[in-house]
């Protein structure tokens, strides 16, 4: 009678860890605010903040140019959408990014931002040589938890021959 008892608490016990994996089912990585779905087939609305060579702001109603202009240009690309610039300093870009007004912000960033903990930043997609002749690590700002849209951008990135 034991060993019945016992085996069927084993049976209840596997019943409600598949019924708890079954009702787990949410896709992995995920986007709380639904950055990535909400960006495909429509707008990305970027924040750039002039920092030659990567970013390249030359007047209010031309888009900008440079380095990562033209990496966010052919990310938008591939996700079907236009891009939406917002021009301004990186503090006011952050800011949008985190009351969600913004989807991503470049500007020369680099993985050394005080910027960290207030945006997700990518993994570094490139390194350049800085002022001071030390190696700096470049990477993007996205949305905190927005983690689909960030896998996205970073497999992007990571596919670019940048070296």
């Amino acid at each position: 009678m034991v060993r019945k008892i016992r085996g069927l608490r084993g049976l209840l016990a596997g019943l409600l860890l598949a019924g708890l994996a079954a009702g787990c089912s949410a896709t992995i990585p995920s986007d709380p605010d639904g950055t990535l779905e909400r960006v495909r087939g429509d707008v990305l609305r970027v924040g750039v903040s002039p920092n030659p060579p990567w970013t390249i702001v030359t007047a209010a109603d031309a888009p900008p140019a440079g380095t990562e202009a033209v990496l966010v240009e052919e990310f938008a690309r591939s996700l079907d959408a236009e891009v939406e610039w917002t021009v301004g300093g990186e503090e006011a870009l952050v800011g949008r990014l985190e009351r969600g007004q913004l989807d991503l912000v470049v500007g020369g960033l680099t993985a050394r931002s005080p910027w960290a903990e207030k945006a997700a930043l990518t993994y570094r997609y490139t390194e350049a040589v800085g002022p001071e002749g030390e190696k700096e690590l470049h990477v993007m700002a996205a949305p905190m938890g927005e983690n689909a849209f960030l896998v996205e951008l970073e497999h992007f990135l990571l596919g670019k021959d940048l070296a």
